[in-house]
């Protein structure tokens, strides 16, 4: 059965809190005892605690989650499961023990795996949450699938087509529900853009200009194109819905390691729309503007703002023809019309993408941010790395 892009029914017979679709035999079926490895309680050692506290009931009506990398973002991470599941968070795992020691400190009912086969082999856990660098993005995640676990992959996907279309068809083949950490979907601003877009409120769209610039982090393992653009392509594929026809891609690499720090992207979706992106991480100021011209009117997102983060325009061009004197012209009239800044609720959008995950696996159904969007996003970031080694050539995709 596939994962459908509408919620599964939940089923009555149960009566717990809406849990139904393909996954809820899963959830409600009696687990075997736990194989979560935590902190050492008094005389025993670090590493080889064995808890298993008992959950409440609210607890089996929920999804059990894993963290597998506690770097940069998987604190983030276990701090909204936390939120969201409580008790249900249940594991972490980091290569590096001090990590996951700090995690523990900080939650306490959170045990410690040694590594990410213990979590794999442990039928008490439900799903995976997997922010690790992106060249173990494919065999953490396929090990998770294939152990029958639900993930939550962090952005980008994969770093090749390949992997991220085997995770793709291994997830829908094993029932799972495989989603990608695009966070800035969940955002209220994107959510409003998507609003406004979705309404007609814009006209037709011509163009989308794209700005993500900043000084560092410099990466050693990816580029500047898939350490940033992933944010931005992320959005765009999210209020446009489909692929590019084709794309361009400039880069230069400045820190002596061969790894582009400036990048510039042009995408032709066709139709008259263009959209292009610059991504830096050699800029002195932080900038975060996305620009959408419509026909009738233009949105400019400053993701910066803490107040006024969109605002619209109602400014544009009108076209009129003109045959004075038997000559023929075209006349082109502006119109400079009101700004407004529409409401924006407050929110934080890794708690909305976490708690979406959530749902989705208790009603078995598609991510919004799922494994195919993750898929398109690496497609465009591939044809991107692509161009930038044969010096911009154009890329049909």
């Amino acid at each position: 059965m596939k994962l459908s892009e509408k919620s599964v029914e939940p089923s009555t017979a149960r009566g717990e809190r809406g849990i139904g679709g393909p996954f809820a035999d899963a959830l409600q079926k009696k687990r075997p005892p736990g194989k979560l490895v935590g902190l050492a309680s008094k005389g025993r050692s670090k590493r080889s605690a064995v808890i298993d506290p008992k959950p409440s009931a609210d607890a089996r009506a929920k999804p059990r989650v894993a963290a597998i990398g506690l770097g940069y973002w998987g604190p983030n991470l276990v701090r909204n499961f936390f939120a969201v599941l409580g008790e249900n968070m249940r594991v972490c795992c980091d290569r590096d023990p001090g990590r996951a020691d700090a995690i523990h400190r900080s939650y306490p009912g959170i045990g410690i795996a040694p590594d990410p086969e213990t979590i794999f082999a442990d039928d008490t856990i439900d799903a995976v949450a997997i922010a690790t660098p992106v060249s173990t993005h494919y065999s953490l995640a396929k090990a998770a699938l294939n152990a029958g676990k639900s993930v939550l992959l962090e952005k980008p996907m994969c770093n090749t087509v390949e992997q991220a279309e085997e995770l793709v068809t291994l997830a829908r083949a094993n029932q799972r529900v495989l989603m990608v950490d695009h966070t800035f979907i969940y955002s209220p601003a994107v959510c409003k853009m998507k609003e406004i877009v979705d309404s007609g409120q814009l006209g037709e769209l011509l163009f989308i200009d794209s700005i993500r610039i900043n000084l560092g982090l410099f990466q050693h393992d990816v580029n500047v194109v898939w350490d940033l653009a992933p944010h931005d392509l992320s959005i765009v594929d999210h209020l446009i819905g489909r692929l590019p026809k084709s794309l361009s891609a400039f880069g230069a690499a400045h820190a002596g390691n061969g790894i582009e720090s400036i990048a510039y992207m042009n995408l032709d979706f066709g139709d008259g729309l263009v959209a292009n992106f610059h991504v830096n991480w050699l800029s002195p100021v932080k900038i975060r503007h996305t620009m959408l011209g419509g026909s009738q009117r233009s949105l400019v997102y400053n993701d910066l703002d803490p107040v006024e983060k969109i605002k619209v325009y109602d400014s544009g061009i009108t076209i009129r023809e003109d045959d004075l004197e038997g000559r023929r012209r075209q006349l082109i009239d502006y119109r400079m019309g009101d700004i407004w800044c529409p409401h924006v609720a407050q929110g934080e959008p890794l708690r909305q993408m976490v708690t979406h995950f959530v749902e989705c696996i208790q009603a078995g159904k598609a991510p919004t941010t799922d494994g195919e969007a993750g898929l398109r996003v690496v497609r465009i970031l591939d044809a991107a790395q692509r161009s930038i080694k044969a010096q911009g050539g154009r890329i049909t995709l």
